[in-house]
């Protein structure tokens, strides 16, 4: 075994962990199945990140998860009138509403404070 460097070790390494995929656990090929996931995730996460969503984004996904409206959040954003503006990108976050959204939605506070237009 050996670290992924190319695209075509990429997909070689897909192929066979597909072919390990079931083997039982406590063999050999489970063992490669195991390590070959391993460097198969570290070339994945090096080559195919996936960048967060911007902070409206990530606010909406969660109030769509929760099941949440608008008049839920005006608490944490001083206002339903507030509340659309950020949501429509009319009005940027402050802090205070960041932190209280971190809080209630369990957004990490590192997506909410990244730039968006």
């Amino acid at each position: 075994m050996k670290l992924i460097k190319t695209e075509h070790e990429y997909k070689e390494a897909l192929a066979r962990l597909e072919m390990l995929f079931d083997a039982p656990e406590g063999t050999k090929e489970s063992d490669e199945a195991d390590v070959l996931a391993l460097i198969i995730d570290e070339y994945e996460n090096k080559h195919f990140s996936i960048s967060p969503p911007d902070p409206i984004e990530a606010i909406r996904i969660k109030m769509e998860e929760l099941n949440l409206n608008q008049k839920d959040l005006s608490q944490e954003f001083g206002g339903t009138n507030r509340v659309s503006e950020v949501l429509n990108k009319k009005r940027k976050l402050t802090i205070e509403m960041i932190r209280k959204l971190s809080a209630k939605l369990n957004i990490p506070v590192s997506v909410l404070i990244q730039d968006y237009h």
